[in-house]
């Protein structure tokens, strides 16, 4: 056991003395970071580009658009012709010409001509504004023709905006506290997509660990002092420190990124009181200074904040890091026997295939856990070892019975246990095979031997 501990030992110092490492852990977050960020700026952001619109309008509405944005409508009574659009928009310098016919309000779609593609935000307010101007004449000749002057404001009080609230009951204290599916949906599917990424991507650093061991033949010099599935053990659990102290490393980023964003964006946000407060903007009092958020965005705060607690945190938290351990040492023991077996990364592509095809699976049924997560195929998908690590994290924000959780995880384990024997049994054989052609015929004969 001392020299599998060597083994780790070596794996590990190698491993985090890398400039790819420090490459990966320091530079990568704050690339995604910002990507991401510069993403969801573009999203947010207002259109800007200037834009003059001919609307040639024969209808009886007047004015069906008005500006969005930088989006001018210049309006004219004479329609334009389809084969005339071309030569309309370059003698008058329109970025778009539409027509609104006479039967739009019977037949409500316009043609727009334009050089460009509209943008489909674009398209959108268009169609939204034209649909106001039409449902708002149609009301106006309903009231006229019932003869009642009020109608319109008689038939707005009768919307009734319906507000649902889950609220998750405890079998054990019987306590009750605020649920929100959306929330748990978000929360399990962004840790099953970063268990997928470790999973794949710190195996495959053991399977090519092994296979640049092998083609150099240092394999031949360690295997003489140390048994092969000692070697195996040590290599597997050296790559799994590398990446728990990586992903250590991303959290402490992300709290301070977090903690960085509040001083700076929000100061006056008083967390503990928008957690305490009332479900309604109205009956939050102590969120007054916080002048940064209106008050829908203090609701979707204050409901992240009463949904996630501490305590959810803390135990969501180690689930994940035992299913991210236990989904890695399961994999990376399949990945290594891989790599003992093939003499280079091309030949491990038949093997690794299956593999890879279990692990998209897991990703795949986790988006239908968020729909379903009681389904039997999301049930069973959680315990198969092969999928569990992904599938259930993304149902634990949702309520696992605890005998389940506790299921898949031994199962989880015997698998780890079973599989780094079957492979280690593969392991020993193969790192001493060159030059040959393996098949699933020849594997099966390392493992009897």
């Amino acid at each position: 056991m001392n020299k599998t501990w060597i083994i780790i030992g070596r794996e590990f110092s190698t491993r985090v003395r890398k400039k790819s490492f420090l490459v990966l852990t320091l530079v990568v977050p704050l690339l995604m970071a910002g990507f991401y960020a510069f993403l969801m700026w573009m999203l947010l952001k207002d259109d800007t580009q200037e834009r003059r619109i001919a609307v040639a309008n024969r209808s009886a509405i007047e004015t069906p658009f008005r500006q969005i944005n930088n989006t001018v409508f210049e309006y004219t009574e004479t329609e334009v012709p389809e084969s005339e659009a071309p030569d309309f928009l370059r003698a008058h310098g329109y970025y778009a010409v539409i027509n609104v016919p006479e039967d739009v309000m019977e037949r409500p779609e316009i043609p727009i001509y334009s050089f460009s593609q509209v943008p489909m935000e674009l398209k959108k307010a268009l169609a939204a504004q034209l649909r106001e101007r039409i449902e708002g004449v149609k009301r106006s000749a309903v009231i006229a023709e019932t003869r009642v002057p009020d109608l319109e404001e008689k038939l707005a009080a009768v919307s009734t905006p319906v507000t649902v609230r889950t609220l998750k009951v405890s079998e054990d204290t019987r306590s009750v506290k605020e649920s929100s599916s959306e929330i748990a949906s978000v929360v399990g599917l962004i840790a099953g997509m970063v268990i997928y990424m470790f999973i794949f991507m710190y195996a495959s650093q053991v399977m090519k660990g092994v296979i640049e061991e092998k083609t150099n033949r240092i394999i031949e010099v360690l295997v003489s002092s140390v048994k092969p599935f000692q070697f195996l053990l040590g290599k597997i659990i050296g790559v799994a420190a590398v990446g728990l102290v990586q992903f250590l490393i991303w959290v402490v980023f992300a709290l301070v990124l977090i903690g960085t964003m509040q001083v700076f964006f929000l100061p006056e946000l008083d967390m503990e009181a928008l957690r305490s407060a009332g479900a309604m903007a109205g009956d939050m009092p102590a969120l007054t200074g916080a002048g940064q958020l209106n008050p829908e965005q203090l609701q979707i705060v204050q409901k992240v904040l009463q949904t996630i607690e501490p305590a959810f945190l803390l135990k969501f938290l180690g689930l994940f890091l035992f299913y991210f351990i236990g989904g890695y040492l399961l994999y990376a023991s399949l990945f290594a026997a891989i790599g003992a077996a093939v003499d280079n990364e091309t030949d491990s592509q038949q093997f690794l295939t299956p593999l890879s095809i279990l692990l998209v699976m897991g990703l795949y049924i986790g988006f239908t856990a968020m729909k379903s997560p009681e389904s039997p195929l999301v049930f069973w998908s959680s315990l198969v070892p092969f999928t569990s690590p992904i599938v259930m994290l993304v149902r634990v924000p949702f309520g696992v019975p605890g005998w389940e959780v506790m299921t898949s995880m031994a199962l989880l384990v015997v698998c780890f246990i079973f599989f780094t024997w079957l492979s280690g049994r593969i392991y020993r054989v193969g790192i001493l095979m060159y030059g040959k052609k393996i098949t699933w015929q020849e594997l099966y004969k390392w493992l009897r031997y």
